[in-house]
């Protein structure tokens, strides 16, 4: 790696992390601390009352987890990778959110997404939105 592309990455890095970079990833991280620790404990004790929402709960709270470490880590690979990630967690927040209204009775117990965050104060819906903002000014800023 030549001393400009150290440069550049370590920028990205910075970037990611400063100004409302902080506050995503500390919402990331209290979201992720909410979904797992939710997911675990209805997994642990009522798996068998509803086992796609707790999962899918699981799997959010693992979402989360991965672009909370994405936007610490920094550089352009990770910032890509969350990117993905945050594009599939819309994606997610949407499906389940819209199935939960259409099919209520395919979810005996909510789940992070369910009625597209209504129990999380809409957070789940309007973190991806917020993040992919983020992710995609930053990367303008950095490229002049």
């Amino acid at each position: 790696m030549t001393s400009g592309e150290a440069e550049v990455a370590t920028t990205t890095r910075t970037r990611l992390i400063s100004g409302p970079g902080v506050l995503l990833v500390w919402l990331y991280g209290v979201m992720v601390v909410g979904a797992v620790s939710r997911s675990g404990y209805q997994i642990a004790t009522e798996f068998d009352r509803a086992p796609l929402a707790y999962s899918l709960s699981a799997v959010a709270g693992v979402v989360y987890g991965f672009i909370t470490y994405s936007l610490v880590r920094g550089g352009e690979t990770a910032r890509r990778a969350a990117v993905v990630c945050c594009a599939a967690e819309l994606v997610g927040v949407l499906v389940v959110g819209t199935w939960t209204l259409v099919e209520p009775s395919a979810f005996p117990d909510a789940t992070v997404w369910s009625d597209f965050g209504m129990g999380y104060l809409f957070i789940p819906v309007l973190l991806p939105v917020s993040a992919l903002y983020w992710l995609r000014k930053s990367r303008r800023e950095l490229r002049g």
